[in-house]
């Protein structure tokens, strides 16, 4: 199990999934290019770390692509920053998923009763889902060290959620309504009593060996009879 708890996950991309993230545009569609905001100082140094991160980790790659979107940056709770793809002129075109997104009540109302619960929270969720072959190029983003596009699915794209969600319900299909609840990139395992909970566990975390899921431990929670949940 110790695998799926990496300290820093390995140089390589994440295994192709039953969901891959497809960008679908409308059919008058152009491919969107803004130019790159200007940003400080800070932000430069910021963001050249990131890139230089991304691509040693196989995420992202150079791109040649017509399209073309502009960095941002956004605080962390803890004062870092955060870099973003400003995705929005992309999202305005593009046709959006519909699946369902799962209801905030019914999540809650399968919870009653339960009094031990272990919050789950994978490594960078969005990054372990592939983007599809045909979408690379739409992701690209625009930088003055270079253009890049990501090979696996970033933040701030219109459809994320759904397709996040879509795989985490897909692989936790048989302990849905039973011990687990999903919520797009939260995860939830609760039970009445600690026997049943390190059952639970122990399945849930057999899945995400299974298909290749990393968590991280550090973030996740585990507490009686209360939680703080989306």
């Amino acid at each position: 199990m110790q695998d799926i708890l990496p300290d820093d996950p390995p140089n390589e991309l994440p295994p192709y999934r039953t969901h891959q993230h497809e960008i679908v545009e409308e059919t008058s569609s152009k491919p969107t290019f803004r130019a790159p905001y200007r940003l400080s100082p800070i932000e430069l140094a910021n963001m050249k770390k990131q890139i230089e991160y991304l691509l040693a980790k196989g995420l992202i790659g150079p791109s040649t692509s017509r399209y073309g979107s502009p960095v941002l940056f956004t605080p962390k709770p803890d004062g870092s920053l955060r870099m973003c793809i400003d995705y929005r002129a992309l999202n305005k075109q593009t046709i959006k998923n519909k699946f369902p997104i799962s209801r905030i009540d019914d999540l809650l109302d399968q919870l009653q009763g339960a009094t031990v619960f272990f919050k789950l929270d994978l490594r960078s969720g969005y990054w372990q889902i592939r983007m599809a072959d045909n979408s690379i190029h739409k992701t690209a983003f625009r930088t003055r060290y270079g253009s890049y596009e990501y090979l696996v699915m970033p933040f701030g794209l219109t459809d994320a959620p759904a397709t996040f969600q879509a795989e985490t319900n897909h692989i936790l299909r048989p302990l849905l309504d039973e011990c687990v609840v999903v919520y797009v990139d939260d995860i939830l395992i609760y039970t009445r009593n600690m026997q049943q909970h390190i059952q639970h566990l122990r399945r849930v975390f057999d899945i995400l060996q299974r298909e290749r899921f990393y968590v991280k431990l550090s973030k996740s929670e585990f507490t009686l009879e209360k939680v703080r949940f989306l």
